[in-house]
């Protein structure tokens, strides 16, 4: 854990991880580079998670806890989910505009890197948008 933080992980007679839900307002500054995320726990803290598993675990007959390790799972592997929808090659394109403004340093180049990805973004979102474009499959 980054900058001396500890979790409050413990094991249980089982030998399954038992993981303590904390609220948590810290405070931290400015300059933090993990300023939106800490800004982003605190807000959510202020919520309840285990009203909504208890109700989905009523409703649906499994366990709280496999519900809150399915839904840590799924959230902490987002990334490595998106990158397998849409790919290493496409994520590799979207970054090229992005990488090649940071290196030159510059404004301008930065601003036509941002029109560039909403070019191709755009392009990516069509069969969303137009459902109707392309022939339905049978």
């Amino acid at each position: 854990m980054p900058r001396g933080q500890t979790a409050s992980v413990a094991v249980s007679e089982s030998d399954q991880s038992v993981v303590r839900l904390e609220s948590w307002s810290g405070q931290w500054s400015n300059d933090d580079p993990d300023a939106n995320l800490k800004a982003d726990i605190a807000a959510h803290c202020l919520l309840d998670p285990l009203e909504t598993l208890v109700g989905l675990s009523r409703s649906t007959g499994v366990p709280v806890g496999a519900l809150a390790r399915y839904v840590l799972a799924r959230w902490a592997t987002a990334g490595s989910g998106g990158l397998l929808e849409i790919g290493p090659e496409t994520v590799e394109r979207l970054w090229a505009p992005i990488a090649k403004a940071e290196t030159a340093d510059d404004d301008a180049q930065r601003l036509a890197a941002y029109h560039q990805v909403c070019e191709m973004l755009s392009w990516l979102r069509f069969p969303l948008e137009h459902p109707d474009a392309y022939p339905k499959q049978t």
